[in-house]
């Protein structure tokens, strides 16, 4: 386990810099969501957020996104202040969102289209990357002739094609079944291993975590702060067989005890 910061040093890496925020709820409370959340990611690293619901792991995504701006502190990419949103980064979330009147193929160039570039300069890119997800025999089918995986999958494909620096994704395999859920983590361990982003990956699994990250940054709850951050030591690439490890299993537990420790100063009736 290390809580030692590491400074990024290229246009991919992200820092959090006493970063806090708050609501309003519909009652006009103020809700604290985060308060002095201090983290950098390095260039080309896969970084999972863990911690209970109502943390403000997505609200820390959402910010990297550039599409909301912490009330406190700062969040950077690259050293430069994120002040608006960043058209250099790909979101993925849990549900696919994908245009159900549009073939895979427009849907995974809909960024393109949206951001006003030109659809030509990109479609064989979007093929590759069908290709990629394996999917190279449905560029044509509907959204409804797919599984949910299959869905999921051409979401992923979506948020890379307009080749972005950073990639965002908000627990994108919650909604699937275990057994998909885990082919998925091994094919996008194996998408993140030729693509090469900077990935944050917001997700309640600590296995989950654990198999697909470099390091997993544990959040308390409501307002988040960060409780611990461990480095993943085990080569990659990463087998279904490392979930049954010993080593696996110790490295979890130790990840689950701050987890629960911090869990377990979440007021009541929060």
């Amino acid at each position: 386990m290390t809580t030692s910061p590491i400074r990024p040093s290229s246009s991919e890496g992200i820092t959090f810099v006493d970063v806090g925020h708050q609501f309003e709820s519909r009652e006009g409370q103020q809700l604290n969501a985060l308060a002095g959340v201090d983290l950098d990611i390095m260039p080309g690293e896969f970084v999972s957020l863990l911690g209970p619901s109502g943390c403000g792991k997505t609200t820390l995504l959402r910010m990297v996104a550039g599409l909301l701006a912490p009330n406190s502190g700062k969040v950077l990419v690259g050293g430069v202040e994120v002040r608006e949103p960043r058209p250099d980064v790909g979101l993925v979330f849990q549900q696919a969102l994908l245009l159900p009147w549009l073939s895979v193929m427009r849907n995974v160039l809909l960024p393109v289209d949206v951001q006003g570039r030109r659809i030509a300069d990109y479609q064989d890119r979007a093929r590759d990357l069908i290709r990629m997800v394996g999917l190279g025999d449905f560029e044509k089918r509907l959204p409804n002739e797919l599984s949910g995986g299959m869905q999921q999958r051409v979401a992923l494909a979506r948020a890379l094609v307009h080749n972005p620096k950073i990639l965002l994704m908000d627990e994108p395999f919650a909604a699937l079944d275990a057994m998909t859920r885990e082919t998925m983590n091994i094919e996008l361990q194996r998408i993140w291993s030729e693509q090469h982003k900077t990935v944050l990956f917001v997700t309640h699994g600590i296995a989950e975590s654990v198999f697909l990250s470099d390091r997993v940054v544990v959040l308390t709850p409501r307002p988040g702060r960060v409780a611990a951050v461990f480095d993943i030591p085990f080569a990659r690439p990463r087998s279904a067989q490392l979930l049954g490890a010993a080593e696996f299993a110790a490295l979890a537990a130790k990840i689950r005890s701050v987890f629960d420790i911090s869990s377990a100063t979440l007021p009541s009736g929060s």
